[in-house]
């Protein structure tokens, strides 16, 4: 697609976290020397080393301008600092902004808050199509005439897919119409969790109430055909793009609040906020959700639109900085 569109990509092994990456230093540098490019964006720490190290020794008043962008919030380490490197540095929420102040020495001036824009050609009301229900409903009948309580993410402990399942067991006792679909595959070598939540799904009776569907392609189909999405992970996301993705599509969202996935909530949908790891708060809050109408609304700054003119923001300050 990228060069079907006119884009030259360029393929280069600088995602290995070894020291042999440090052999492509000397190939980057001779890179940007080439391509003379205006700005050169790191999304990655190891990326980020490599492009560092080369830039460092390139002449100021030809290097191109460097950016970065922190997606996450990572160890306070010599190896993850070089995410603050950079000339300007994009934080992908709030809660990512202040980690980068709390913990790095970056001049607070070069920090840019820019929201992981969704694209509303994919996520909006009408993700879901008749034909795709009816097609779900054949492969799971069981989903057939009940409300929908989705719980997407991939299987991993901190992503709250026990305690969705502890929360979908009380709730069954106040709304007995419900069914929990849970969206998602066990990241390698981790398969064995997918047993374990088996296992606890059968102990607490959920065998024919809660669905698991493994990974999908077509996630935004799923916001269209669910009553709740559920975002219950254990610690604080940088970002949690579950949470717009499904207030975009119309569904409404329950998470704890905290994190990056409690700010796309409280600018769009406050009543989904629940008090973090109260699991009996949750299941409270599903079952006022399913029983009241909402508005929903996502503002703008959460949009593929915003992310790039944000972006493109940036780059623009920092050339003209630089002339």
């Amino acid at each position: 697609q990228l060069v079907a569109e006119g884009t030259e990509h360029i393929e280069m092994p600088v995602h290995k976290k070894s020291l042999s990456s440090l052999l492509q230093v000397r190939p980057m540098r001779k890179l940007l020397t080439e391509l003379k490019p205006d700005i050169v964006h790191v999304r990655s720490r190891i990326p980020a080393w490599i492009v560092w190290l080369a830039w460092r020794k390139m002449p100021p008043s030809t290097r191109p301008g460097l950016v970065s962008t922190f997606h996450g919030m990572y160890s306070v380490t010599p190896y993850s600092a070089i995410m603050g490197k950079a000339e300007r540095v994009i934080s992908i929420s709030d809660c990512v902004h202040q980690y980068i102040l709390d913990n790095y020495d970056v001049p607070p001036e070069n920090i840019t808050r820019i929201y992981r824009g969704l694209d509303p050609s994919a996520f909006n009301p009408r993700a879901c199509s008749e034909q795709w229900r009816a097609t779900l409903l054949k492969q799971y009948p069981e989903l057939e005439g009940k409300r929908i309580i989705l719980m997407p993410g991939r299987l991993s402990r901190w992503k709250g897919q026990e305690a969705f399942l502890q929360m979908m067991a009380k709730l069954i006792e106040r709304e007995p119409g419900v069914h929990g679909v849970v969206v998602g595959a066990a990241e390698a070598n981790k398969e064995h969790y997918l047993d374990e939540l088996l296992q606890t799904r059968d102990k607490l009776g959920l065998n024919d109430k809660v669905t698991f569907v493994g990974h999908r392609s077509d996630i935004q189909a799923f916001y269209g055909v669910a009553d709740i999405t559920c975002h219950m992970s254990s610690k604080s996301e940088p970002f949690g793009r579950t949470v717009p993705e499904a207030l975009a599509c119309g569904c409404a969202v329950a998470a704890y609040n905290r994190g990056g996935a409690s700010e796309s909530l409280n600018a769009g949908f406050q009543q989904g906020l629940v008090e973090p790891d109260n699991i009996a708060a949750f299941a409270s809050r599903v079952s006022d959700l399913l029983r009241t109408k909402y508005d929903i609304y996502l503002p703008k700054e959460f949009y593929l639109e915003s992310q790039v003119q944000g972006t493109l923001a940036v780059y623009e300050s920092l050339l003209q900085q630089k002339r």
